[in-house]
C-alpha cells in the first residue's frame, strides 16, 4: 500500500535522501509541529490525572494562646494540636462523565496533533523532493543551452571570418549573431532560476548556504519515480494524516459536547483523611489517637446567567465546525488524487509527443546542415532548425519534470509513507488500547 511505502523506498536517489534527512532534522515548521505534539501530550497527561484521586500525606502542627477574657477560666490558655494523616483532596466522583469526556477530548486532541505532525512531515518531504527536481531540471536545461551556445559561438566565429574575407554576406552573420545572443540570454536566465531555486531548497533543508554540483544525467535517469496506483477510497481515508487528524478533532469536539451536558448535573466531590491526632507530638502514635474525616460534597448551580447553556451551545457549534472541516479534508484529498491522476496521464501523452517532435527536429537540423554544406540552402535554414530544436529540447525537459512532479504529488496525495512517519510514544499507544 502507498501509505506504507516509506519515502526512502520511493525516493531512491542518495543525494535526495540526504537532503530530506537534513530537512527532517532542521526544518522550523516541522519543529513547531513536534512542539505542538508535546504540548498536547502534556495537556492530555494533566487531564488524565483528573480521573484518579489525588492522595496526599500531611503533617499539621498548631500551638495557640487564648487570652483569659476569651475563655471561661479567666486565665490565658496555651494549647497544642498535632495531626498526621493520609487523605484524598476533593476528588470528583464522575457519575455523569464530565471528567471522562474531557479526558477523551484531550486524548483525541493529542492524537490529532500527532497526525498533524505526520502531515507536516509528509508535506516537507514532498516539498524537498519537488525543489530538488526543479534544480535538476534546470541543470539539464542549462546543459542543453550551453551545448547550443558553444555550437553557435563557433558558428559566430566562422561567419565573422567569412565576412572579413568576403565569402559570406553581412545578413548571414547578423542571423548567426542573433541566434548566439538568444542562447546566451537563455543560459543566463536559467542560471538565475537555478540560483533562486537552490536558495529556496536551502531554506527547506535548514541550510541557507546549500550548494549542489550540477547534474549531468537527465531527470528520467536521475530520479525514476515510479507511478503509484490510487487504491481504494477507504485506503485513502486511512493513509492521509490530515484526514485522520480532522477525524480526531471531530471526536474531541464530540467529547466536549458530552462534558458540557454533564455540567447540568450535580457535581459530587469527596474529601477524606485518616491518621492520628494528639495534643502532644509524642502522643501521635499512642493508643486512642486515631482520627479520620469523611467530607462528601454535592453542588449544583441554580442560577448562572445561562453560562452552562451557552457553553453547551458553543460545544455543539464547535462540533459542527469540526464535522465540516472533516468533510472538507475528505473532499480535498479526493480532489488532489483526481488532479494528480489526470495530470499524470495528460503529461505522459504530452511527453511522448514532445519526444517524437524532438526526434523529427533533430533529423530536420541534420538535413538542413547537409543541404547547406551542399550549397542547396542558405544558412538561415540551419539556424531556424537549430532554434526550433533547442526550444523543443527545453520543453521536453520541462515536461519530464512536470510528469515527475505529478507522480510526486500523487504519492503525497495518497498519504505515501504516512504510516512510517513519526510514530507515537509506545506508553501512550498502550494506554489508548
Amino acid at each position: 500500500q502507498v501509505g506504507e511505502l516509506a519515502w526512502r523506498d520511493y525516493f531512491t536517489e542518495p543525494e535526495l535522501q540526504a537532503l530530506i534527512t537534513k530537512a527532517l532534522a532542521n526544518n522550523r515548521d516541522l519543529r513547531a509541529a513536534m512542539l505542538r505534539v508535546e504540548q498536547a501530550r502534556a495537556a492530555y497527561g494533566i487531564s488524565r490525572a483528573d480521573r484518579v484521586p489525588a492522595v496526599g500525606l500531611g503533617l499539621d502542627s498548631q500551638r495557640t494562646r487564648m487570652p483569659g477574657d476569651l475563655n471561661f477560666t479567666g486565665r490565658p490558655i496555651v494549647s497544642s494540636q498535632h495531626q498526621l494523616g493520609v487523605g484524598l483532596t476533593s476528588w470528583e466522583i464522575d457519575l455523569w462523565g464530565r471528567v471522562r469526556n474531557m479526558n477523551e477530548a484531550a486524548l483525541q486532541t493529542y492524537l490529532a496533533s500527532a497526525d498533524g505532525q505526520r502531515a507536516t512531515t509528509l508535506m516537507l518531504v514532498a516539498q524537498v523532493a519537488d525543489g530538488w527536481l526543479s534544480v535538476r531540471e534546470l541543470d539539464h536545461r542549462i546543459q542543453l543551452a550551453d551545448q547550443a551556445l558553444a555550437t553557435r559561438t563557433e558558428a559566430r566565429r566562422r561567419f565573422a571570418r567569412r565576412v572579413e574575407v568576403g565569402s559570406s554576406s553581412k545578413l548571414d552573420f547578423v542571423q548567426v549573431e542573433l541566434l548566439w545572443q538568444q542562447a546566451s540570454a537563455l543560459v543566463t536566465q536559467l542560471q538565475l532560476q537555478r540560483s533562486t531555486q537552490l536558495h529556496a531548497l536551502g531554506l527547506l533543508v535548514g541550510e541557507p548556504g546549500l550548494s549542489l554540483a550540477p547534474a549531468t544525467q537527465p531527470l528520467s535517469a536521475l530520479a525514476p519515480l515510479p507511478p503509484v496506483a490510487p487504491g481504494l477510497p477507504s485506503q485513502l481515508l486511512e493513509n492521509r494524516p490530515d484526514i485522520v487528524a480532522a477525524e480526531r478533532q471531530l471526536q474531541a469536539a464530540n467529547a466536549r459536547v458530552g462534558a458540557a451536558r454533564a455540567m447540568f448535573f450535580p457535581r459530587i466531590a469527596l474529601t477524606t483523611m485518616a491518621g492520628t491526632a494528639s495534643a502532644d507530638l509524642d502522643g501521635l502514635f499512642a493508643s486512642g489517637s486515631r482520627a479520620w474525616t469523611f467530607a462528601p460534597s454535592v453542588s449544583l448551580p441554580i442560577f448562572d446567567g445561562g453560562r452552562r447553556q451557552a457553553n453547551l451551545e458553543l460545544a455543539q457549534v464547535q462540533r459542527e465546525q469540526a464535522l465540516n472541516e472533516y468533510q472538507q479534508a475528505i473532499e480535498s484529498a479526493f480532489r488532489d488524487v483526481a488532479d494528480a491522476l489526470a495530470a499524470g496521464q495528460s503529461l505522459q501523452e504530452q511527453l511522448q509527443t514532445l519526444r517524437a517532435t524532438e526526434d523529427t527536429l533533430t533529423e530536420r537540423a541534420r538535413l538542413a546542415g547537409r543541404r547547406y554544406e551542399a550549397g542547396a540552402a542558405r544558412y538561415f535554414e540551419v539556424l531556424d532548425a537549430e532554434r526550433d530544436l533547442l526550444a523543443t529540447q527545453q520543453q521536453v525537459v520541462q515536461a519530464e519534470h512536470a510528469l515527475l512532479t505529478a507522480r510526486l504529488r500523487l504519492y503525497a496525495a495518497l498519504g505515501g509513507g504516512s504510516r512510517t512517519l513519526a510514530p507515537l510514544p509506545l506508553p501512550l499507544q498502550k494506554s489508548e488500547e
